[in-house]
């Protein structure tokens, strides 16, 4: 019996568990591709593909909606792939072992998929079904979306006549989403001189911060491990005297990192440690309220002879890390509560001469995203400072005229009596690339509840992927 044989409805969780079956880790698109195209040609519909693997499928739409305005079904292919240390599964070439756990499903040692496996599933069951009312259907999955949705931005747009779009990656049921940010990367690397300093190593080492995602949690106040190194040496720097032999903090732009390591060169070990201990304590006291955990500890290593940064590029990088803005810059005067433009240091390292500060820079404005890289790219250039900003990928801006939310709601209210949330998110999805290349264009998000997306505790909640189905449903047979 199959392990979801009891979950049958509608095709979902059917389709959902062919898909578990298939290794589709982001970059390993081969295969899941291959299932689409081979899907589009046992049920006889047309399908578009090209050498990013997305798959394109169209449907026409049913009796007395054969001449209505397409609508876009879209989701994508690639899962995040993680798991524990004892699990065997080889995501090259292995499915996930899911199973059924009171109203979740799961994955035993892995991540679900469900991200955005369940979109990928509802689609299919509503292609499969031939009793369901529906618009004409061009059923969008793209590739490598968790890796910088690479798939959505290689997609030739002129292959879709849709002008409105519901994108199911979504992770609330009570919630449609109706904008996103987009972002950049924006990356200095610069050459340090180095010269030889005489003296005793201390290592310090900022741990246990909170951290977490850099755009729908950039607004909770979260100490970043790297801006805290920077007050620190900002603080020291004028009290006392010392060199850099490295640093290191957080690797990956669009995290809030917790912990940084500082290799220090100080000729008076006990006079430098009475200012590094008060420094410390002021540290604290700044972040006690937000950081409770955070801990600051000191090693007191070897004398001996270092590479650290020369005088004059110490005094540029000290200016560099404690001036350069972060975190939220511009809250949202259209939707309250809504982060518009930040950026995140998620990477600063220094190491065999070279400069590493690597920032994730966001908003839901495209001007504004525009303009906060003007203004990193002025302050780099005063310091003659090396940078890049790239890895361009587009906001969703909000429509305050949309038709599709609109009806949307009121099939949400027809179903539960409630209306849904309707909110806006501080970080990127593919609606984003999909507006930007698209004129007129109308979409939201919507998606049933999963827990702990991307780690081996990742859940679907059945109830709650049957309701956002119902919902989709009804919502199709609404659209003329």
């Amino acid at each position: 019996m199959s392990k979801l044989e009891i979950l049958k409805h509608e095709g979902v969780f059917h389709y959902f568990e062919e898909l578990s079956s298939i290794h589709r880790g982001s970059g390993d698109m081969e295969a899941i591709s291959q299932y689409c195209i081979d899907f589009a040609k046992s049920h006889g519909f047309k399908y578009y593909t090209d050498s990013e693997r997305n798959v394109v499928i169209y449907k026409d739409g049913t009796l007395g909606l054969e001449n209505a305005k397409p609508v876009i079904l879209q989701g994508h292919l690639d899962i995040v792939c993680q798991k524990t240390p004892d699990c065997k599964i080889d995501f090259l070439k292995d499915g996930l072992d899911i199973y059924v756990d009171g109203d979740y499903i799961k994955a035993r040692g892995t991540t679900l998929g469900a991200d955005n496996g369940i979109a990928v599933a509802m689609v299919l069951a509503i292609l499969d079904s031939n009793d369901l009312r529906h618009p004409p259907i061009e059923a969008v999955f793209t590739t490598d979306e968790e890796t910088g949705m690479y798939g959505a931005k290689g997609l030739d747009m002129s292959v879709l006549s849709g002008r409105r779009m519901i994108n199911l990656d979504s992770e609330e049921d009570d919630c449609i989403t109706v904008s996103c940010a987009g972002g950049c990367d924006f990356r200095v690397a610069q050459k340090l001189s180095t010269s030889i300093a005489t003296g005793t190593k201390v290592t310090i080492n900022i741990e246990k911060l909170t951290g977490g995602h850099s755009g729908v949690e950039i607004h909770k106040g979260r100490a970043n491990a790297n801006i805290v190194a920077g007050k620190l040496l900002n603080n020291l720097n004028r009290k006392t005297d010392f060199d850099i032999i490295s640093i290191c903090g957080g690797d990956k732009a669009n995290a809030i990192p917790n912990a940084c390591v500082i290799e220090l060169c100080v000729s008076d070990y006990d006079a430098f440690c009475d200012k590094l201990n008060a420094t410390i304590e002021l540290i604290k006291l700044e972040y006690l309220d937000r950081e409770k955990k955070m801990l600051i500890t000191v090693d007191k290593g070897e004398c001996a002879q270092f590479d650290v940064i020369d005088k004059d590029d110490l005094k540029k990088f000290i200016c560099a890390l404690s001036c350069t803005p972060n975190g939220v810059m511009e809250m949202s005067a259209t939707i309250n509560g809504l982060v518009e433009t930040s950026l995140n240091l998620g990477i600063l390292s220094f190491k065999d001469g070279e400069l590493i500060m690597h920032y994730g820079l966001r908003s839901n404005k495209q001007v504004a995203l525009d303009s906060l890289s003007e203004k990193m790219m002025t302050f780099f250039d005063a310091l003659s400072f090396d940078f890049e900003c790239f890895g361009h990928y587009p906001p969703w801006e909000y429509r305050a005229d949309s038709q599709l939310r609109e009806l949307y709601k009121g099939t949400y209210i027809e179903q539960f009596d409630k209306e849904p949330r309707v909110e806006a998110l501080h970080a990127g999805l593919e609606c984003g690339v999909f507006a930007s290349a698209i004129d007129g264009f109308d979409c939201i998000a919507i998606g049933p509840t999963i827990y702990d997306v991307h780690t081996v505790k990742e859940r679907l909640s059945i109830t709650s992927a049957v309701k956002i189905y119902g919902t989709l449903v009804k919502l199709l047979a609404k659209l003329k």
